[in-house]
């Protein structure tokens, strides 16, 4: 948290900067400690600081005159992640969209085969739990009765153990589009490839490539399209963000199939892409308005955040107070803290901070 500093001379200012020898670090993030320092400076009007409530709590009972700012590039960056959290949500639906749930075991490597027969374990337990939960058996009975721990056994129940087959997220994810389209102009050669993408800036091994290459060839020789990897969440957040016109053939067909099978994404997308563009016009007129659809969307849970955090958020976006210098100095004290091997304290810190 830091008091914003105006560039105006000196006069009965708005604010006051943050100075070590007049404000000396402090030891926690307690809100009783920053209220107790902020009550100390009652000339303060504005206060940038981050989105941690505490900090909010603190200021409203030490300075409850004093207006309060959001941090510009955490909101920024809180919006983000908003959107990768709606497509972790989602995965089940797009693995379902592109194919993924369909499995041909001859399809796969012996590592993945290992995995598929770990899914298909864990399958027939969920269908035992649900076929006796069915019969109004109890969860004290049902867990008796498996020898499953009741943990396991409420997470199928509230259907938060099924799931499609998939396998582990991989270091090809953002290649496979650039190993298609060279295997279809006819490389073949899976070393020859990897090392192509060494080249490029992959840092995975040859194996990972060999593996791909193998089951491309299995494919062919079944005559099918091969097994269907789903990106991962991030990969998948990343191509639906990006303009169109820069994603190749297949991450365009890869996008559009998600769109028209999970339009619950599309609508999220497009609340997270006005909420950034108010934040980048510096235009709260539809702030307002924006809350009451994002509430209802897959990214109810941000929009429920910016609502409680209101006044900060509409004066982080209508005006130029910010606190990245605050995250400049932050970044400061950690190098130094760092340099040290982590054994700074606090007075040798706060010694180190006012001596630079």
């Amino acid at each position: 948290m830091k008091a914003a500093t105006p560039k105006a001379k000196p006069k009965p200012h708005k604010a006051i900067a943050h100075h070590p020898r007049r404000f000396p670090l402090r030891s926690d993030r307690a809100p009783e400690t920053s209220r107790a320092w902020l009550a100390k400076c009652p000339s303060i009007s504005i206060v940038a600081r981050d989105r941690g409530g505490g900090y909010g709590e603190a200021i409203a009972k030490g300075l409850p005159e004093a207006r309060q700012v959001a941090d510009r590039w955490y909101l920024m960056e809180n919006s983000s992640r908003a959107f990768l959290d709606a497509v972790t949500k989602s995965m089940r639906q797009i693995r379902q969209s592109v194919g993924s749930n369909d499995i041909d075991p001859k399809l796969l490597t012996y590592a993945e085969k290992l995995q598929y027969e770990g899914y298909q374990r864990r399958q027939e337990t969920n269908e035992a739990i649900l076929k006796l939960a069915n019969m109004g058996t109890s969860i004290r009975q049902i867990v008796r009765q498996t020898g499953h721990s009741r943990k396991l056994v409420r997470d199928v129940l509230r259907g938060q153990r099924l799931d499609v087959f998939r396998t582990r997220p991989s270091s090809l994810d953002s290649w496979l589009p650039w190993l298609n389209s060279r295997w279809e102009s006819g490389a073949r050669n899976a070393l020859a490839l990897w090392r192509e993408m060494c080249a490029e800036g992959f840092a995975g091994q040859s194996g990972v490539v060999s593996q791909w290459a193998q089951r491309r060839r299995l494919a062919e020789k079944a005559n099918q399209s091969g097994f269907a990897r789903t990106p991962s969440a991030k990969v998948i957040a990343r191509l639906m963000t990006s303009a169109r016109d820069e994603l190749a053939k297949s991450e365009a067909i890869l996008v559009a199939v998600i769109e028209a099978s999970v339009p619950e994404l599309v609508a999220a997308r497009k609340a997270i892409g006005d909420f950034q563009s108010m934040i980048r016009s510096k235009s709260a007129a539809k702030l307002d308005e924006w809350l009451e659809i994002a509430k209802g969307s897959l990214i109810g849970s941000f929009a429920n955040g910016v609502e409680k955090d209101h006044t900060a958020v509409r004066n982080v976006i209508v005006s130029p107070w910010s606190n990245g210098q605050t995250e400049g100095q932050i970044t400061r004290l950690k190098l130094i803290k760092r340099q040290m091997y982590g054994r700074a304290k606090l007075d040798l810190l706060q010694a180190r901070v006012v001596g630079a």
